[in-house]
């Protein structure tokens, strides 16, 4: 290749991108997006926790799962702006002697990891099983959709229960806590799928019996490449907004597993496994211990949910 073909692919990849960008920032999403400042500001916590999340390694003062890091004689300190604060603990530290704001930190990776990857294992399974179902029709339909009616009538977090229940049965002492993280992410993603499921089975219902699915049939394209080519990409915009409000519940659901002693265990705790400790420490005056936690998680799920709200509204095109 020559020398001058190079820097003309080059110039046509940046005039593409920028005119991408163009075109995003001319977007009705992003119009809608700017009119909101309630959501603009959940947009920058959101980053914000998630870079607080990304960073833990570099912004905290110890590293809250190695217990090398930790003494005991730094145990229950209150927060730095206190009477009782010590420097560099700024929120405290609990009964271990972990930094409350390292561990904030280091948990709030955790939950955003399993939420994350929950979501991602709920979408890939609900998105194939829709397509099936909606495309198919005829037995695979039924089955699928009995079976999501039966799971429908059971809350998410007994779901989530059960399989986290029968993978500590099987495995026993065998957990240890990536596994643990792993058999969280399977029950979370196991609890979620329905959602999935049922709007991409009626979008691709709706979608099959149009003209582009007809041509592609005709031409002899196969139905796995139909789905996946031309179908999937019309009902992307509900599965968006069910990935979006389904990480808080995720998120909410990994917590809830925490707190009662069914997700993450105390030497790699998560932001429901510090409430949990912390909760057992609130009527002893060592209220940092769980408030600070709370306050994080409540501060992340708020943000998700908000996004979530906005982002339905704005691809709902009878509210344009």
């Amino acid at each position: 290749m020559s020398d001058a073909v190079v820097p003309h692919r080059n110039a046509q990849v940046s005039r593409a991108g920028a005119g991408w960008f163009r075109r995003a920032l001319d977007s009705d999403i992003f119009y809608s997006f700017r009119r909101s400042k309630l959501t603009m500001v959940a947009a920058a916590i959101t980053v914000l926790f998630f870079l607080l999340a990304i960073f833990a390694s570099w912004l905290a003062v110890q590293n809250p799962f190695d217990p090398a890091q930790l003494q005991l004689i730094n145990s229950r300190i209150s927060p730095l702006w206190t009477a009782d604060g010590q420097s560099p603990f700024l929120l405290g530290t609990d009964e271990q002697g972990r930094d409350v704001f390292s561990a904030i930190l280091y948990g709030m990776r955790i939950s955003l990891a399993v939420g994350i990857a929950g979501v991602i294992f709920a979408g890939a399974l609900g998105i194939a099983l829709g397509l099936i179902a909606g495309y198919f029709g005829g037995v695979a339909d039924s089955v699928i959709m009995r079976i999501a009616d039966v799971q429908l009538t059971f809350p998410a977090i007994l779901i989530a229960l059960l399989v986290n229940g029968v993978a500590k049965s099987l495995l026993g002492n065998r957990l240890d806590e990536m596994s643990t993280l792993g058999v969280l992410v399977i029950a979370i993603g196991l609890s979620f799928w329905v959602q999935y499921a049922r709007t991409v089975r009626g979008s691709v219902m709706v979608e099959k019996n149009k003209d582009y699915v007809a041509a592609a049939q005709l031409i002899g394209l196969p139905a796995p490449k139909i789905m996946l080519r031309h179908v999937l990409p019309n009902t992307m915009g509900p599965i968006l907004v069910i990935a979006t409000i389904n990480l808080a519940l995720a998120i909410i659901t990994e917590a809830t597993l925490s707190f009662l002693g069914a997700g993450m265990p105390d030497t790699m705790p998560s932001l429901g496994t510090l409430i949990r400790i912390g909760n057992n420490y609130l009527f002893a005056g060592e209220w940092w211990i769980v408030a600070f936690p709370g306050i994080a998680l409540a501060g992340l799920i708020l943000s998700i949910n908000l996004l979530g709200d906005w982002l339905r509204d704005a691809l709902n095109p009878k509210l344009r």
